[in-house]
């Protein structure tokens, strides 16, 4: 016995589908090349305009003649044309050499390798435990709309979202870190492991989370409240859908009907807020790991703009800049699946 027959729409349906799929995914990668390419250009020119000499910055304090500046000028390729330079670093560029530090005198690649991993523990822990406290904050403010939870939740979140990071992170510092009256210093001051580490994985381990207690709470303090108000805002406009006034009609639990219908709805304006942060891992947090002297790309970039060291900052600059714009075409992709109203557009 044979099923129905196929309607040929439905059969035409299916034979669009994967050209469209393509056609969405060819748009997005060349969208998402398109602007490498322009960042990537705009980042040499930019960085050009930095007011500072660099063989002066790196001659500071010594007795160096004229010719001894132009010769480190001539080593460092900063005498050649603009353009002739420009060419020189969109070839190396193609072959994946980001050039050599002038302060350091290594690969920037090799630099942003070994800064790379601090700066992902970091901020990943730090955008993850403000995900989860965001979201699961704004979705209790919404439901208890009005209430003193609600109240109280979003005026703290937004008191500490205007708080200048550096600042509040200096304040947890000296409150946390040096001590404060009856409060003793619990947390070290900075670095990401002791002068002198412990023997054994696990102590290491161990010194290292400690290390990162006071930096990941500053930024967890500093983002979460932008998890919260989106999943607020989103959980209210769905608490009034006909489909949760349905599901409550068939006798299900208000827990039951938050958590298997309103939230899965509400979460779908926080894919792309997710994704984006997520991007931000690599960007890292400059001023964060400044105050802490947090040994992550920050740090490399704030040391590197001092100088400047023309091509760890366009180095690191790429780096965070290639990593949105990678997470923001995983979140175009996700955000497909997700919801059917984007499939079918």
């Amino acid at each position: 016995m044979t099923g129905p027959a196929e309607t040929p729409e439905a059969a035409e349906s299916e034979e669009r589908e994967p050209s469209r799929w393509g056609r969405f995914l060819a748009g997005k990668l060349g969208g998402a090349a398109v602007s490498l390419v322009l960042v990537a250009i705009l980042g040499f020119f930019l960085f050009r305009v930095l007011p500072g000499d660099p063989a002066r910055a790196m001659t500071q304090g010594a007795p160096v003649s004229g010719e001894q500046l132009a010769e480190l000028r001539s080593r460092l390729g900063l005498d050649q044309p603009l353009w002739k330079q420009f060419v020189d670093y969109m070839v190396g560029l193609v072959g994946g050499d980001l050039g050599t530090s002038y302060t350091y005198s290594r690969p920037v690649t090799e630099l942003i390798g070994e800064r790379l991993g601090p700066t992902v523990l970091l901020v990943g822990t730090a955008t993850g435990l403000a995900v989860l406290l965001g979201l699961w904050m704004g979705t209790r403010a919404a439901w208890r709309h009005g209430s003193a939870f609600d109240k109280s939740a979003t005026s703290v979140a937004l008191t500490l979202w205007s708080v200048p990071t550096f600042w509040l992170g200096l304040i947890l510092l000296m409150v946390f870190g040096v001590g404060a009256g009856p409060i003793p210093g619990l947390f070290p001051v900075g670095g990401m492991t002791s002068s002198s580490p412990p023997d054994g994985l696990l102590p290491q381990i161990l010194d290292v989370a400690h290390h990162l207690v006071l930096p990941s709470l500053t930024m967890v303090a500093v983002i979460y409240a932008q998890y919260l108000m989106v999943m607020r805002s989103s959980l209210l406009e769905e608490m009034g859908a006909e489909y949760l006034t349905t599901a409550r009609a068939k006798g299900l639990r208000e827990d039951l009907v938050r958590r298997r219908h309103a939230v899965p709805n509400a979460l779908l304006p926080t894919v792309t807020l997710i994704f984006l942060h997520l991007g931000l891992v690599a960007a890292g947090a400059i001023t964060v790991e400044t105050v802490f002297s947090w040994p992550g790309l920050g740090l490399l970039l704030f040391e590197a703009l001092r100088v400047p060291d023309l091509p760890v900052v366009q180095g690191v600059f790429l780096v965070m800049s290639a990593s949105v714009i990678v997470m923001n075409l995983l979140a175009d992709l996700v955000y497909r699946f997700l919801d059917p109203r984007v499939r079918e557009s």
